[in-house]
């Protein structure tokens, strides 16, 4: 099911730009519901005085609005809450290794069901991911792999589906000096080395950041605003956020690849 926001047509375009969880990837399914959850929990502790709800309804904001960016910035945004709320909260690292800790708990079995061969990559892949992938790298785009998620796991994860072949510009995480790289920084080295110009770009993600980062250099935008895992409907919370930022194109999964094609290219 395609939703055509604006009807910018992609024939310019030359260099794809992909997030990777929740938009090709979905071996970390679900982690919303684990990092939420814990940022309520540290909220909570504060004794503010807000409900439950009120906290529930502040954390979904910001983690939304910061999904896509690397995870330390969600993070230090928990904080910066604390401190609003009189708290006295631990270093950004610390929770982000408590987030960590918990959501490898949540997807070993995903993890291990790969690496053993009990599961096919396609198994953990948003819908017709490797279509999409083959039909772009026919038509001779070249592919970044970038996301929010420390490096070292994502080029682990990209391997295990066997996508990392088709980015050939790069595959590209979060790192410990998470100052020195977010999609940003990528999409405005690409353009300084003049490999492509901003408005040959077309972009894909389930967050706010890529779509809103690929928009503003005048590409193209596909938001992948997907009910994860069943990614078969349209998800109404990303979607009304990728809208927002600027996503030209609204689609659940990739099983429509040919009308979403026809729609971009013709």
């Amino acid at each position: 099911m395609l939703e055509i926001i604006r009807p910018k047509s992609a024939r310019q375009t030359r260099v794809a730009l992909f997030d990777f969880d929740g938009t090709l990837s979905l071996i970390r399914a679900g982690w919303v519901d684990v990092m939420v959850p814990m940022m309520v929990e540290a909220l909570l502790a504060t004794k503010s005085g807000e409900s439950e709800e009120a906290i529930t309804e502040v954390v979904m904001d910001f983690v939304g609005e910061l999904t896509g960016k690397q995870t330390i910035y969600q993070m230090i945004a928990l904080t910066e809450e604390i401190s609003k709320r009189g708290g006295s909260p631990e270093d950004p690292l610390f929770y982000k290794k408590r987030y960590l800790d918990l959501l490898q708990d949540r997807i070993q079995h995903r993890l291990t069901a790969l690496e053993t061969g009990k599961a096919a990559p396609d198994d953990f892949a948003v819908h017709g991911s490797r279509q999409l992938l083959d039909g772009l790298k026919e038509r001779g785009f070249k592919m970044y792999l970038a996301s929010g998620t420390d490096q070292e796991y994502m080029r682990h994860e990209a391997d295990l589906l066997d996508f990392s072949k088709y980015f050939d510009g790069g595959v590209f995480g979060a790192l410990d000096d998470y100052k020195s790289f977010s999609k940003k920084i990528l999409i405005e080295q690409i353009i300084q080395r003049a490999e492509f110009a901003g408005e040959q770009f077309l972009g894909f993600g389930d967050g706010y950041v890529e779509i809103e980062n690929v928009h503003q250099v005048g590409g193209v935008t596909v938001g992948v605003a997907s009910d994860e895992p069943e990614c078969l409907k349209v998800d109404e919370w990303k979607r009304e956020r990728l809208v927002k930022v600027g996503a030209d194109y609204i689609v659940p999964n990739y099983l429509g690849l040919e009308e979403l094609f026809h729609a971009l290219f013709d």
